[in-house]
């Protein structure tokens, strides 16, 4: 073993050692090379999620084939169509216009896609995502099960405000456990599939994990941190 494979695998083992019992650990991949993702590959971890398309798309060509790949940016629907037939799951559902796109591409490609709804809790006007209430009005309506069969809604993701104050974070997490719950108990009451609740990064997992998250989207604890001012390249 390598000393830079002990390096990450080290910080994987620590990093779920703090991760409550069946939460997810999705080790976030961006801007970070190939030869890093297969160090962590190498240390066990088999879910990466990744904010651009590009660079996705190279990735998953270049790394092996039983990596879960997870979308967890900004996505533009004219982009759904280059990672449909491979992505594992979109956590970055923001509009209704997006899940028909998502699903045409996956009927294309064969596949049912599954899909998080992405909810705009936190107080900033710079995050995308459906309100509570557009995302109530929207499920309760079921024509989505009729009009969108390639897509299989799993459940919810959410960012929390980018602030210091842990209470207002844990509020806006919990608004989201409880909007699931809701959820859960009415529009999905007889689907097992809906059970995913993503939220919760580097700096907020711990709070969000004792919100009721099930995935946690974790990278500069695993990967350390990147040099945004160089251009991304893959060697």
């Amino acid at each position: 073993m390598t000393k830079e494979i002990k390096m990450i695998k080290d910080r994987l083992n620590e990093l779920k050692e703090t991760l409550n019992p069946g939460v997810e650990l999705v080790a976030v991949s961006k801007y970070h090379p190939v030869d890093e993702l297969q160090q962590a590959y190498d240390a066990g971890q088999r879910i990466f999620g990744e904010s651009h398309v590009q660079e996705l798309v190279a990735k998953e060509a270049a790394l092996p084939k039983d990596i879960k790949w997870h979308f967890i940016g900004h996505l533009q629907t004219n982009k759904v169509k280059y990672m449909a037939p491979f992505v594992s799951l979109i956590h970055s559902v923001d509009s209704e216009k997006l899940l028909k796109e998502i699903n045409r591409q996956a009927e294309k490609n064969g596949r049912i896609i599954d899909c998080l709804l992405q909810l705009h809790i936190a107080k900033e006007e710079t995050k995308f995502g459906f309100t509570p209430q557009e995302v109530t009005d929207f499920l309760q309506s079921g024509e989505w099960r009729s009009q969108m069969p390639n897509v299989r809604i799993v459940g919810l993701m959410a960012m929390a405000t980018n602030t210091d104050d842990e209470q207002q974070i844990a509020d806006e997490f919990l608004q989201v456990k409880s909007l699931f719950d809701k959820l859960k108990n009415t529009v999905f009451a007889s689907d097992d599939y809906f059970k995913e609740i993503s939220m919760g990064m580097s700096g907020d997992y711990q709070i969000a994990q004792n919100c009721g998250s099930t995935m946690v989207r974790v990278g500069s604890m695993i990967f350390g941190n990147r040099d945004y001012s160089k251009p991304f390249t893959f060697q």
